[in-house]
């Protein structure tokens, strides 16, 4: 008996100390500076501009351990109303940026608009869990970014941010395919920021015209700081 209780003893201590030195998950994830949102904000392209599109980034961001951070919304801004446009490239930081796996998907700016790893496999939620792509049901691969292959904002007549992201009707939003994948119609279908614009009978800027092509109002988030 006094040597079954020892050996009990001795195996919970074991279990014991292993549980302490394993990392856990969420100090793990305390590292992700990138994600995309695992839902929007519901009313389509209109975010609330590009301050409520931040605050959706903030709001989710916790879910992944990193909650202190400052997270800001790859979204451009067209100019409009005498206000300049908005680059996305200028409003995420230096970089480098992991997913909530600890992967890199780049290591800066210019890294991440030439030949970053952006792919299904990586453009991971804040939960780290995969986004339904090409094939998938429901596909939801096309992300909200208003922006061209550079990360600079359009120039022109042409809305492209869905009025700056204030519309859930009329307008079009410029869209990128988290997981690089699409028709092969679609020469751009690669691209994870610049793959298509948004279309649809509501006008182009509402939730189901966005799920209709394969979206559902999501976001790509980086940590700034």
């Amino acid at each position: 008996m006094i040597r079954i209780e020892r050996s009990v003893t001795i195996l919970g201590l074991a279990l014991a100390a292993a549980l302490l030195a394993a990392p856990s998950a969420q100090a793990q994830s305390a590292d992700m500076t990138f994600f995309v949102t695992s839902n929007g904000p519901g009313k389509g392209a209109d975010l609330g501009g590009l301050e409520g599109a931040d605050a959706q980034c903030q709001k989710l961001a916790p879910a992944g351990g990193a909650g202190s951070k400052t997270w800001r919304a790859y979204l451009s801004t067209q100019a409009a109303d005498g206000k300049p446009a908005v680059n996305a490239r200028d409003r995420i930081g230096k970089g480098p940026w992991q997913n909530a796996k600890g992967v890199e998907i780049a290591k800066d700016v210019a890294d991440l608009h030439s030949a970053n790893k952006i792919s299904k496999e990586t453009a991971l939620t804040e939960k780290g869990e995969i986004v339904n792509g090409y094939g998938d049901q429901p596909n939801r691969h096309d992300i909200l970014t208003g922006s061209q292959s550079d990360g600079t904002a359009f120039a022109g007549p042409d809305d492209r941010t869905c009025k700056n992201w204030t519309s859930s009707t009329q307008g079009a939003a410029m869209l990128g395919h988290s997981d690089i994948n699409g028709p092969a119609t679609n020469p751009t279908v690669k691209s994870w920021n610049t793959a298509h614009p948004s279309r649809g009978p509501d006008g182009g800027c509402s939730q189901a015209d966005l799920k209709s092509t394969g979206g559902d109002g999501l976001l790509y988030c980086f940590a700034s700081n």
